[in-house]
């Protein structure tokens, strides 16, 4: 297994408690979106402890980009990336991930579980191919939405917010259940990307394969 050493280059909060990370990138280091690496502070007590984070940035960009939600009531790695900024040091590991653009199709996300389609929605952005897809992307509240501008930039009328603790004038409160995804979606044979707590996915998944889609049609991290 190859391992980085790289620097932080910047470190900044875009919500409440997701921090985005941009690092250097070593040479010949590629990923395709969606995809991910297992990441470890550089310190003698945290450079064994792995946790997965997706990519957010275009892969021809010189430099990486992660989106990391900080659990500061837990004592682990993401508590401490709460506390390293600009100048200290990652390790990388190899890419892996099974969540990749694979045609047109809805996009399901929960929270944090936004992040491998950010950099889809990038790149098919940048090549004018983002046209057709949909984002339904649920929250607890507005204040948790990642990135809400530039997803509502790049996906315009096809990106829908839904919150599950709080009543908003033009939004749905509400969760993505059985009934939900009956109401909103129309066709289940087109593809369907699924990314969020493992609850999450495991629900929608099994709600989506007995509404007609098949395992061939749905994406998500196994």
């Amino acid at each position: 297994m190859d391992t980085h050493i790289v620097k932080i280059l910047k470190a900044f909060y875009i919500t409440h408690d997701v921090k985005c990370f941009v690092i250097e990138k070593p040479a010949g280091y590629d990923f395709i979106p969606g995809q991910a690496t297992d990441v470890s502070i550089n310190l003698p007590e945290w450079s064994d402890k792995l946790r997965p984070f997706t990519f957010t940035n275009l892969r021809e960009q010189n430099y990486l980009e992660f989106m990391i939600k900080i659990y500061k009531e837990h004592e682990g790695v993401t508590n401490k990336l709460g506390s390293i900024n600009a100048g200290a040091e990652l390790i990388l590991h190899d890419v892996f991930g099974a969540i990749q653009y694979k045609g047109k199709g809805t996009f399901i996300a929960g929270g944090a579980g936004i992040t491998p389609f950010i950099s889809i929605f990038r790149d098919l952005y940048k090549k004018q191919h983002l046209l057709g897809n949909k984002l339904i992307y649920s929250n607890k509240t507005t204040e948790d939405v990642i990135m809400a501008e530039e997803l509502q930039k790049m996906l315009k009328k096809d990106f829908l917010k839904i919150f599950t603790r709080e009543n908003v004038i033009g939004y749905q409160e509400r969760r993505i259940d059985r009934n939900f995804l009956i109401e909103t979606i129309a066709d289940f044979s087109q593809n369907f990307y699924v990314c969020g707590p493992t609850d999450f996915v495991k629900n929608i998944t099994s709600h989506l394969l007995d509404l007609g889609a098949t395992a061939n049609t749905m994406i998500f991290e196994k």
